[in-house]
């Protein structure tokens, strides 16, 4: 017979920090959680922006938002890369859910969640980090942006939209997200 062995409060100390730790992961990169889980340096820049700005008045007031900080979801349209300066994303304006979607009970099947609805166009001057310029998993089409980002006075895109300055952006690549429209096959 085996004995069992036994924990020393060492040992059940380690294990509740490996937990934690795991718990207060967010899902990683691509916050595969049942809530939206910030990125280390990510945090500092959600915890100052104001998520509340309604399109048409950035659009039709930008004054109003001089020297805030945005914070808005897309789904990229087109992207623009010009030489060295930062590339236009343009994207069309999402609303994130709070409740992600889940295939099953455990948090490594849940996406970050957006309205399958648009809300109209904007475009982001992002300086891109070299993971989202090249390969399978670039900044595309069909990519999910979330922006923190200032509205440039007086500028406009193609679609009359509003432009930010990114500060700050978070990527999904294709099938690394889900709208709303998944809703019938995956859980809340």
């Amino acid at each position: 017979m085996n004995p069992i062995p036994s924990r020393t409060p060492q040992t059940l100390i380690l294990a509740a920090l490996a937990a934690a730790a795991m718990s207060c992961s967010g899902g990683g990169r691509y916050g595969y959680a049942r809530q939206y889980a910030y990125l280390p340096d990510e945090r500092s820049f959600g915890e100052r922006a104001d998520e509340t700005a309604v399109y048409d008045e950035v659009r039709r007031m930008p004054d109003r938002f001089n020297d805030r900080l945005l914070s808005w979801w897309g789904v990229v349209t087109d992207v623009d890369r010009p030489g060295n300066g930062p590339a236009r994303v343009t994207m069309q304006l999402r609303t994130h859910q709070e409740r992600h979607l889940c295939e099953d009970e455990t948090d490594s099947s849940c996406r970050v969640t957006i309205n399958d609805r648009d809300g109209g166009s904007f475009t982001a001057l992002i300086q891109l980090a070299v993971d989202d310029q090249e390969g399978e998993n670039r900044l595309q089409a069909l990519s999910l942006v979330r922006v923190y980002g200032t509205v440039l006075q007086g500028e406009y895109n193609r679609e009359g939209g509003p432009i930010l300055r990114a500060q700050y952006y978070r990527h999904w690549p294709r099938g690394q997200f889900v709208t709303s429209a998944s809703a019938g096959g995956m859980r809340r």
